[in-house]
């Protein structure tokens, strides 16, 4: 099949995703999990696969070709963050290695699946490397923004650098702030989602100054998510295609500046697959094939 995804914000071709049926498995099991995995609350089951499926249904109106991980005793809840385990280059899959302990099974059991797919592994972050691909934002084809905080470390990112060497001419390591902790979930697409070429959503306080300057100075236009929307989340938005996103509901002030750029938003309520594990239509999501139009 064909792959590649050294974008953000070109159309996607083609999409893995992970149905909460195959990651939460049954109310018993999140019982057990979302306590050690800091969840903000338990996902309720029920609504969960509805949220899911109403989240679905939006892309596959856009997206051709979905592909499903399937249930793997080794990895848990956060698996349903598919974005997270592995990246998409145009030379293949590279495999992370998780920050979190929790979810270092992931990426093997992602890797099985594309290898099933057709699409080879390039390579895979070890030793005492770790990398989430949380923390990665193309900015262009051959050049990325990469966080350095508690889930990717500098030696996961030295041999990103090797595994990219032929592909990527600009690497851009993006100090993360301590924020909430070790324990929280802040990778760099917390503070960034591009939603074309030229305009992404931030927020600002948390984003390193040098970063925010050099973003500016490659002519890419900044809308500003306010404290208040960013603890519900406004900053994590997958766009499906240029000028064209989907957030999880209840943030209105980013929305409207998003329609005021002629971007269409398209809002999916998040409560029990994205807002209690902390993770957005980006995390839900691992595009296999972007391709500009």
């Amino acid at each position: 099949m064909k792959f590649g995804c050294q974008s953000e914000v070109d159309q996607i071709k083609s999409l893995l995703l992970k149905d909460p049926k195959d990651a939460f498995l049954s109310l018993d099991n999140i019982q057990s999990q979302w306590k050690e995995l800091n969840y903000l609350a338990s996902p309720d089951y029920d609504k969960a696969l509805k949220e899911y499926d109403s989240f679905v249904e939006y892309l596959k109106k856009s997206i051709s070709d979905i592909y499903y991980l399937p249930q793997n005793d080794k990895a848990g809840l956060d698996s349903i963050y598919v974005h997270d385990a592995v990246i998409i280059t145009n030379k293949g899959a590279i495999l992370c290695n998780m920050g979190k302990e929790k979810r270092r099974a992931e990426p093997s059991a992602a890797g099985e699946f594309l290898l099933e797919l057709g699409i080879p592994i390039l390579g895979s972050i070890t030793g005492e490397g770790t990398l989430e691909g949380g923390d990665l934002v193309w900015i262009d084809e051959r050049t990325l923004a990469v966080g350095l905080g508690y889930r990717t470390n500098e030696e996961g990112i030295r041999q990103l650098k090797e595994l990219t060497r032929d592909m990527v001419d600009e690497f851009i390591v993006v100090p993360l702030p301590h924020w909430k902790g070790s324990g929280d979930v802040l990778h760099l697409m917390s503070l960034i989602s591009p939603v074309d070429h030229d305009l992404a959503v931030v927020y600002s306080r948390l984003l390193p100054v040098p970063f925010r300057e050099w973003l500016l100075r490659r002519g890419i236009q900044l809308l500003e998510v306010s404290d208040s929307e960013f603890e519900s989340m406004a900053c994590n938005i997958l766009a499906v295609s240029p000028r064209k996103c989907i957030m999880i509901s209840g943030n209105p002030q980013i929305k409207q500046l998003l329609e005021d750029k002629g971007v269409e938003v398209w809002e999916y309520g998040g409560e029990d697959i994205s807002k209690k594990g902390a993770g957005g239509p980006t995390c839900l999501t691992r595009p296999l094939l972007r391709e500009s139009s």
